[in-house]
């Protein structure tokens, strides 16, 4: 009995020092909680590196809109007979070749699929930042709601070990009855069994508390061995609780602010836009190229020098005499690459005009597909809108049962505490058994559990139809 008193007082005693440490560590409340998930959740920054991505997108596609310019150079040898593109002769000897030039093209009109595509792509980089905003406000709701589950699992172990201390009073007060001899040592051996299942309570809560509290922790992303305590605020609940929105109200507030809608609605602008970029595949394609280059040949020879060699024959006249001419001997050098390089220069410009007449059905797939693309844009806005519609009215539904639950418990917990009190009198006199004490002791425990319940759970679905009015998660 002794060993079982003194294991009592160290939980309450421990317990105690539990909750001044807890005061002494730095304390988070909601917001804090909030802005650190924003912070440091992995899935935010995935999605906004999405976002920057989408935001290339639209850099790379402005930038197709204007001319390309490329430069480029060649060195070469070849080997055998082959028409020299400088000279215009066969060359059969090695011939070394180089060209370097400048190219230009830019597209004047393709049926207006360069603005369609950088307006496709703006509308896609607007629905990825909505999306990035959409897990936000999921990380934040879900912060709130392990939150609020911490604060319910606190005052669950408050109620613990008010109910441990009361049941540990009554102990002392039946041994006394016991040793005088008013109660018989059977209501003892009830009531120290009661003691012993809400010190298993006590235990149970306390296990439950640092359980959300680690599900807080790791939802926050922080290390297992930095000091984590929560601030609790202060919960008030009005006397007559209700909730003062109707579900239309709501719905109305979330459509101009929520996130996924407004996603939904800028993917079906793509989507608009994606149909007219296949539609501008019937359309004529203009483009303007131009180009300026040289090159260097090691097949053209130039004439280095000339030497007479005496004269030839080149016809006899008629009464015999031979028609002589001069005769040179030619010295040959390759033209140098400077040289070469200057009076190889050309340029070129040009217009390129390509009409689609048959292509595989491949413009009017695309279009049919694009089609598709858009319907389904408008089946996932409505889909949006209903599923938006249909949280809402879950979450309206339950903050109003929460309020009639929490309303009909509180009646209840009332009236069980004069029971409680008026059974704990009679059992102090001998008037009621040990059992009947317990049974209203643990009437009032599960109702005042119950309570509790309701009171969190109406402040959780109330702070849903505040948020999705654009409305802080916070407390005041």
């Amino acid at each position: 009995m002794l060993m079982r008193n003194f294991s009592t007082y160290s939980l309450i005693l421990i317990a105690g020092i539990c909750s001044i440490t807890a005061k002494a560590q730095d304390s988070w409340t909601l917001k804090r909680c909030i802005d650190h998930a924003l912070e440091h959740n992995i899935q935010i920054m995935q999605s906004e590196l999405g976002a920057k991505l989408s935001k290339q997108d639209v850099i790379q596609s402005k930038a197709a809109a204007l001319p390309t310019l490329n430069g480029f150079a060649t060195h070469s040898y070849n080997f055998g007979q082959t028409i020299d593109r400088y000279t215009n002769q066969f060359a059969k000897d090695r011939v070394r070749s180089n060209n370097f030039g400048l190219s230009s093209s830019v597209t004047l009109f393709n049926g207006f699929q360069t603005i369609n595509t950088i307006k496709q792509n703006r509308f896609n980089e607007m629905a990825s930042r909505y999306d990035v905003d959409k897990i936000r406000n999921d990380v934040s709701l879900n912060v709130a709601a392990n939150y609020l589950q911490v604060l319910f699992n606190q005052e669950q172990l408050e109620i613990a070990r008010n109910q441990l201390q009361i049941t540990l009073q009554q102990v002392n007060k039946t041994k006394k009855l016991v040793n005088a001899g008013s109660l018989a040592k059977g209501s003892l051996l009830d009531i120290e069994a009661q003691l012993a299942t809400e010190e298993l309570n006590l235990v149970t809560a306390e296990n439950q508390l640092d359980i959300t509290y680690l599900n807080l922790r790791q939802l926050l992303e922080l290390d297992i061995n930095e000091q984590f305590r929560i601030v609790k605020p202060n919960i008030s609940l009005q006397e007559e609780i209700k909730v003062n929105t109707t579900t239309g109200q709501v719905y109305d507030a979330a459509l101009s602010t929520l996130p996924e809608i407004k996603s939904a609605e800028y993917r079906m602008l793509g989507s608009e836009r994606m149909l007219a970029i296949a539609k501008g595949g019937r359309s004529p394609q203009l483009n303007l190229s131009a180009s300026y280059g040289t090159g260097y040949s090691g097949a053209r020879q130039d004439i280095a020098g000339v030497m007479g060699s005496g004269y030839d024959t080149i016809a006899v006249t008629t009464s015999g005499e031979s028609v002589l001419s001069p005769s040179y001997t030619y010295q040959y050098e390759t033209a140098s690459f400077n040289e070469q390089v200057k009076d190889n220069m050309n340029q070129t410009v040009g217009l390129n005009l390509t009409i689609p007449i048959f292509n595989g059905w491949a413009v009017k797939t695309g279009i049919t597909k694009a089609k598709i693309g858009v319907e389904r844009a408008q089946l996932d806005i409505e889909l949006a809108k209903n599923t938006l519609r249909k949280n809402i009215q879950q979450a309206h539904a339950d903050a109003v049962a929460a309020s009639k639950r929490h309303r009909a418990t509180e009646k209840t917990v009332n009236a069980l505490k004069e029971s409680f009190h008026y059974a704990e009198q009679r059992f102090n006199v001998g008037m009621v058994t040990s059992v009947e004490y317990n049974d209203a002791k643990n009437k009032l425990t599960k109702v005042q559990s119950d309570l509790l319940q309701a009171k969190y759970d109406y402040v959780f679905k109330t702070k849903i139809l505040d948020f999705y009015q654009g409305k802080s998660l916070g407390f005041k």
